[in-house]
């Protein structure tokens, strides 16, 4: 599915607002777990200004994975270090999870009766398609246990002592994990901007997208 100058318009305001939200929950939630690291740094707010990194956003139309800038956290301010931590890394995730979702009800209050909405019909469908998509696909590809991303700051923290002080040591080399794996291609080569097939990430947000959007969509947006 290429992209043209009305896709990005489209669907730069979702990726935007899906990465702030992401951010945001983070920061509130850490905010509510006491720490004020966030607040005081102006990270507590849905401004995308204040979430969005230049080179991460850039990349998200140009490649498969993009970033906003990583909220600080200072875990020695948490009311309950282990269990806060787990609940700062996945707040994150479940807001994307929790937009997707209703981006994915909506999608299927009006995909009977689109012509309701007259000319903005086709551009309401998909924005809503893409929200549904990029946000499914965010919240999958953060939960993946690989430094930086938050699915590794959970599992450190469910893992016993030990095994977490040699995950941590693994950590230091995340980053180029994430670079291999990018660079393999097809091993994480799904598009927020776009579906590029079905991939071992690809498929789970498909799925999703199938149990909470319905088939009609996914059929009519990927063609599957």
């Amino acid at each position: 599915m290429g992209l043209d100058i009305v896709d990005i318009l489209l669907r730069a305001p979702v990726i935007f607002f899906s990465l702030t939200i992401h951010e945001f929950m983070h920061a509130w939630t850490a905010w509510k777990c006491g720490d004020d690291t966030a607040l005081r740094q102006g990270r507590v707010t849905l401004n995308p200004l204040a979430h969005l990194d230049p080179i991460g956003t850039i990349a998200l139309f140009i490649g498969p994975i993009g970033w906003a800038r990583p909220v600080p956290v200072s875990p020695y301010n948490f009311n309950n270090p282990r269990r806060d931590e787990i609940l700062v890394s996945g707040a994150g995730v479940a807001a994307n999870f929790a937009f997707a979702v209703v981006c994915a009800a909506a999608l299927r209050l009006f995909i009977g009766d689109i012509a309701r909405l007259g000319e903005f019909g086709p551009i309401v469908f998909t924005m809503l398609t893409y929200a549904c998509f990029a946000n499914f696909g965010l919240a999958v590809f953060n939960l993946l246990p690989i430094p930086p991303l938050d699915g590794s700051h959970i599992l450190r923290e469910l893992l016993p002592g030990e095994a977490a002080m040699r995950f941590a040591e693994v950590g230091r080399y995340g980053v180029f994990i994430l670079i291999g794996m990018v660079l393999l291609g097809r091993t994480v080569h799904f598009s927020f901007l776009g579906y590029e097939g079905v991939t071992p990430l690809g498929a789970p947000v498909l799925l999703l997208m199938h149990l909470f959007a319905g088939p009609e969509i996914t059929g009519a947006f990927f063609g599957v």
